[in-house]
């Protein structure tokens, strides 16, 4: 086999600039610009194990982890080598594989309440099918989701909550018809009253109800006791389809999701990140009447020519028999309560305001001086400026946290206490200079 020629370290600059010339912003997607922290972003070469190797020669312990789903850290040798293999047979075909069939079968069966699946290639492309979906079982049109909840950037769930208990969507992205935003309904995260507002101003008219069971994209916020029962009891009795947006908490804070930690039933899920094994690898799935809409079995429209990737198939696989066979749930747990309370305990040492959140192996700091973060209001408090602040003291320290405030952090099974006493020492030091 030949020998990969050695790269020299990158000006991380002047690949910026470079990049800029090709890519919109730089960049293929926009937190990774590091707008939100400000500075210039990372370009990565390699990543091994809990690590990432910058372009610019320099190692950093990394809890971003692409955003969640490389629950055992990078470049596992068994995901590696059922990528290799499938990519040896071919990269795609545009035809049904039994390597398709078998990766539904494990994921039915960690989630009973998947009855039909349908694989896509992102979150997104998963939770617009799915809304299509509900919509034509129910034949309605409006949809409700919670301020603070993200379900990709589809036109009809890509907005802000407007003012008061319940509003019609405004769009928070430019492109987006206002016709189109107006079929969403927002409301606040743990509030039911406000739940039970909007059911009663649209009588008959709601399809369904997208959430995250544990929100991850305004960091990380917990269900109050009873509220994911309470959304459950509504929208059975409004005939309106519960549907839990898992593309972060599937298989990651469960093997069968926050529905099986909770104990939730909902009657569609959209899944993403873990069940591709670290590539571009989706799905969404439920009751079999409401799934056998989708054509070839119904009316709504849904296909994709790299639906169901058999070396994204492959790498899925193998990522799910390892969650199975070495069950890492307990260890990843034990990991991040460590790290957080050594975080807590560094914030307090240097004086500094700080919240951490967490639940199984996410974790979010939040930079305010208060209570809980509850929604996506309680969250909106926190210091963006100090966070951005702790951020590039941690990058200079050698650790790669998610370029954004209010964005979860992750623990991989590859993480060892080295990893962590290594970024413990980097966090005390960043937050005594903020």
């Amino acid at each position: 086999m030949a020998r990969m020629k050695k790269q020299k370290p990158a000006n991380m600059k002047r690949l910026f600039e470079r990049a800029r010339k090709s890519l919109v912003g730089g960049v293929n997607s926009p937190v990774r610009a590091f707008k939100s922290v400000g500075g210039t972003p990372l370009f990565v070469r390699s990543g091994t194990g809990a690590w990432i190797r910058g372009a610019d020669g320099k190692s950093y312990v990394d809890f971003c982890l692409s955003w969640g789903p490389l629950m055992f850290g990078h470049a596992r040798r068994e995901i590696v080598a059922a990528a290799q293999t499938a990519m040896s047979h071919g990269s795609t075909f545009g035809a049904a594989t039994e390597a398709e069939v078998v990766l539904a079968e494990k994921i039915k069966d960690a989630l009973p309440s998947i009855e039909l699946l349908r694989m896509t290639s992102s979150g997104t492309e998963a939770g617009m099918s799915a809304a299509r979906a509900a919509r034509a079982f129910t034949g309605r049109d409006l949809i409700i989701k919670f301020s603070g909840c993200y379900h990709g950037h589809m036109d009809s769930l890509l907005v802000a909550a407007g003012s008061g208990a319940t509003t019609l969507g405004i769009p928070d992205s430019a492109g987006v018809p206002k016709a189109v935003a107006a079929t969403t309904i927002v409301v606040p995260f743990n509030d039911l009253n406000a739940v039970e507002n909007a059911f009663k101003k649209n009588k008959g008219k709601i399809a369904a109800l997208f959430v995250e069971p544990i929100p991850a994209n305004m960091g990380v916020v917990f269900p109050d006791d009873g509220f994911l029962e309470g959304l459950r009891r509504i929208t059975k009795r409004e005939k309106t389809l519960l549907v839990f947006d898992e593309v972060i908490t599937g298989f990651r804070v469960a093997y069968g999701g926050a529905q099986t930690l909770y104990g939730i039933k909902p009657d569609l899920t959209v899944l993403g990140k873990i069940i591709g094994g670290g590539l571009p690898l989706a799905a969404y799935g439920g009751r079999r009447d409401v799934m056998s809409m989708i054509a070839p079995e119904g009316p709504a429209y849904q296909a994709g020519t790299l639906s169901g990737n058999p070396v994204a198939v492959a790498a899925g696989t193998a990522m799910l028999d390892l969650l199975k066979s070495e069950n890492p749930y307990p260890r990843m747990e034990q990991l991040a309560e460590y790290y957080c309370e050594g975080l807590r305990g560094a914030a307090i040492a240097a004086g500094v305001p700080l919240r951490i959140q967490s639940v199984a192996s996410m974790f979010t700091p939040f930079f305010l001086d208060g209570g809980e973060v509850t929604d996506y209001k309680s969250a909106m408090t926190a210091d963006k400026k100090a966070y951005g602040r702790f951020f590039h003291g941690m990058l200079k320290g050698g650790v790669y946290l998610p370029p954004a405030q209010w964005e979860a952090a992750f623990v991989s099974y590859a993480h060892t206490d080295r990893e962590l006493d290594f970024a413990l020492a980097a966090a005390l030091k960043a937050l005594k200079n903020l």
